[in-house]
Order: structure tokens, then C-alpha cells, then sequence
């Protein structure tokens, strides 16, 4: 059986103004390929599919496009689970009828005899159990008290975050128990594989410069140790961190990583998924490298070595997307103008930053982005560009903006979740 793992698509993520349709529709019709040429059986998707729980028309028709694309090949089932930045109701809403493409969505956490799925094949044999665990709040895991500390509901998360998973894989030994006990008389056949989805932030997990994974805290999303993860589990497939890496050296358990660089500070990193093979218990992993759609630029230097760095690029006649780092003295008052007259078309300056600690955008005005186009994250880091230009904010005012931010988002999405009425 082939399983393939990818997660944080962050569908409907702009790269400071710039619209990712194209490279997200890129991405998911190499990925549909994939899943036919590889042979896929299973594709895992843990979390983060869009990049707001308010996700615009087209990443919505990106995603709905892609899930009928993939019906139409080999692979057999689709699980999906939210991530942070996903809205667990809506990722939920459309489940029965996703239910009649083999898609299977979890956004909500729930019992383990909802969340733990027992999948079959063409002929209706069990072939694969996966625990499709979603990003796990708070209030899913343990009760705060007054006057619990930082280090106090850290340790509560850990404490929960073990036991769900632990109740999770019981609920699988059963679930492959019975399958076994159910073909008392066939010849011998290998034990169901049993793999789990997490979306969490793992201890020891890489996280590089202005990945977009957001702030730990945020949402709640303390570390965990990977030891939370039973022996039962014969493959482990992550979701946040957007490098993908093997959690303390485990082979088995790994981040497929975000198949787009979300910031400047992956353009160097080479994107992957996970294709795992199954035999039995008996797990191989292959990582597969995934193409690049649009391709990102860093420069920085003084103003004579940044005009040099712009003039190659141009020369080289491929569409780019440049960040630049101005490291020389005081401030260019006419930097702006003298970066564009060295860049070709084709050569798109995106952001421009100071090490001194200034910032500007230089989205153009007009790019016709509308807010239909936009998540709500969107605006709101416009705004901050917009304060950067005006006031020299700092690096530092920004993340904590941010993180002021996300959690009123938080609060005021939880608050419509338990206020809305349960379907009857």
C-alpha cells in the first residue's frame, strides 16, 4: 500500500500582496499527477489546507477542484484534518457529502470511535487504520484554573495531548483485532499498518527564518514531546512546521513540510512530500521533491551590491520575486526608485527592509486585490506594512501585534462555534 503525506498547503496565502493562485493550482494538479503516477492509495493531509478559517472563493475552488480530481485516480481515500489556522466548522460542514468521494474530514477533535477510521479497499477489505487526530485546543484537553501558570498549562497540553493519542491508538489495536479475529480461516495475512495525523508543534522540530509558522503560543500550540506518539503507531504524519524533517531522528515520524515557501526564509528549501510504503507493519518512506512554481530571491548588501544583485537577475530572464536587505549607512532617500530602474519586468521587488530596523512594501497600489481575494490575515498584515512605511515599526511591535491579533481571532471564532446551533 502507498501512502502519501503532505500538509500546510496554506491555500490562499499572499506573499505581501502578491496572489499565489497560480502556484497553489500548479502545485495541486503536480500533486494529483503524483497520486496516479506513484500509484497513491492514501493521501494524509494533517492540517492547515487553507491559510484563514474564512478562506476566499478561489482557494475554496482550489480545494473542492482538487479533491474531485483526485476521485478520478488510484487513490482510494482522502483524510484530512484541521490545522491552527483552519475553521474546524468549516472544513466539517461539506463531510457527508465529501463522504461519497472517500474523503474524510476531521475538524472538530471527537471520541476516539470518531476520529480513529478504519479504511478498505476496492473489494471492501480492511487494509489501513489511521487515527486522523486535528489540531487539538485547549479546551479539548484540559480545564485551566485560576492563577495556572505559562509552565503549568504547557504541562496540562503534554498531559492531554498524550492521553488523546493513547486513547487513539487503544481504539486501533481494537479496531486491528477485530479484523484479524474476522478471517479466522484465510491464510495468514500481515497485520493492518496502523498510521496517526497530528498538527502540533513537535520538541526539536526545526523552524526557520519568517517561515509563517506562526508563534507557538498562539492558539495554544505549545511543544510536545514526540514520545506523546504509543509504539502502536506504525508511521506518524505531522502538520505546522513547514521544513520537512524526521521529530529526534525517527524515521517514522516526520513533518512532510509546506509544499510552497510561505516567506523569504524558505526559498532556499527544496519542498517534499512522503510517499510511504506499507507492507504489513513494515513501513519504507521515500521523499518525493516538488517542483517550484514561482521562484523567491534574497539580496542584501549596500546600495552599489543590491543595484548589482537586481541587474543579474535580470539578465537571467526568469519571473522572480525579490526580498532585499539594505545593510548600508543612513538611509537612501531615493532607494526605491534606483532598486526599480534596475530590475527588469520580470524582476518583481516584494518587500524591501533596513537593517536599521525600517521596512517598506512595495506591493504596487494597484494590483487589483480585492478583499473577496483576501483573508482576514491578509488585511490585517497590510495594515501592519501600511505602519511599517508610516511609523518605522519595529520588528519586534509587529510580532506582538500579531500575536494580539490572533488570539481576539481565536476568542471571537470559538465564541461563534459555541454559539451556533447544533444540526438536528
Amino acid at each position: 500500500m502507498n501512502i502519501l503525506h503532505t500538509s500546510d498547503w496554506h491555500l490562499g496565502q499572499a506573499l505581501y500582496g502578491r496572489r499565489r493562485h497560480d502556484e497553489f493550482r500548479l502545485f495541486l494538479d503536480w500533486l494529483a499527477d503524483t497520486l496516479r503516477r506513484e500509484s497513491v492509495d492514501v493521501l494524509l493531509v494533517p492540517g492547515d489546507i487553507f491559510d484563514s478559517g474564512l478562506p476566499s472563493n478561489q482557494a475554496q475552488a482550489l480545494y473542492y477542484g482538487f479533491l474531485c480530481e483526485a476521485a478520478k485516480g488510484p487513490c482510494r481515500h482522502v483524510v484530512i484534518t484541521a490545522g491552527n489556522h483552519d475553521s474546524p466548522s468549516f472544513l466539517d460542514a461539506p463531510q457527508p457529502l465529501l463522504q461519497a468521494l472517500n474523503v474524510h474530514v476531521v475538524g472538530h477533535a471527537r471520541t476516539p470511535e470518531e476520529e480513529v477510521l478504519l479504511l478498505r479497499d476496492s473489494e471492501g477489505r480492511p487494509e489501513l487504520i489511521v487515527c486522523a487526530v486535528p489540531f487539538l485546543r485547549d479546551r479539548d484537553l484540559f480545564r485551566a484554573s485560576p492563577g495556572d501558570t505559562v509552565d503549568d498549562r504547557d504541562a496540562l497540553l503534554a498531559a492531554g495531548m498524550a492521553e488523546h493519542y493513547r486513547r487513539c491508538a487503544e481504539r486501533a489495536e481494537q479496531l486491528r483485532a477485530e479484523a484479524a479475529s474476522a478471517r479466522p480461516n484465510a491464510p495468514a495475512l500481515p497485520a493492518l499498518p496502523v498510521v496517526a495525523m497530528g498538527h502540533l508543534f513537535a520538541a526539536g522540530g526545526i523552524v526557520g527564518e519568517d517561515d509563517g509558522v506562526r508563534d507557538i503560543r498562539i492558539g495554544s500550540l505549545g511543544q510536545v514531546h514526540a514520545d506523546i506518539f504509543p509504539e502502536s503507531f506504525d508511521y506518524v504524519a505531522l502538520g505546522h512546521l513547514h521544513r520537512a524533517q524526521k521529530v529526534n531522528g525517527r524515521e517514522h515520524i516526520r513533518y512532510s513540510g509546506s509544499p510552497l515557501p510561505m516567506g523569504f526564509g524558505e526559498a532556499a528549501q527544496q519542498k517534499k512530500v512522503c510517499l510511504v510504503t506499507c507492507e504489513g507493519r513494515s513501513v519504507s518512506i521515500r521523499q518525493l521533491d516538488i517542483p517550484l512554481f514561482q521562484k523567491l530571491e534574497k539580496l542584501s548588501g549596500d546600495l552599489p551590491e543590491l543595484e548589482a544583485g537586481l541587474a543579474e537577475l535580470s539578465l537571467r530572464g526568469e519571473p522572480v520575486w525579490v526580498e532585499v536587505l539594505f545593510t548600508g549607512p543612513g538611509v537612501a532617500s531615493d532607494l526605491r526608485e534606483r532598486l526599480l530602474e534596475k530590475a527588469a519586468s520580470h524582476v518583481e521587488i516584494l518587500r524591501v527592509r533596513s537593517a536599521h530596523g525600517l521596512s517598506a512594501s512595495l506591493a504596487e497600489d494597484g494590483d487589483s486585490l480585492t478583499l473577496e481575494d483576501m483573508s482576514i490575515h491578509d488585511v490585517f498584515e497590510r495594515r501592519l506594512d501600511d505602519l511599517e512605511r508610516e511609523a518605522g515599526l519595529e520588528e519586534e511591535q509587529r510580532r506582538a501585534l500579531r500575536e494580539t491579533y490572533a488570539e481576539a481571532v481565536r476568542d471571537f471564532q470559538q465564541s461563534k462555534e459555541e454559539d451556533a446551533p447544533c444540526a438536528s
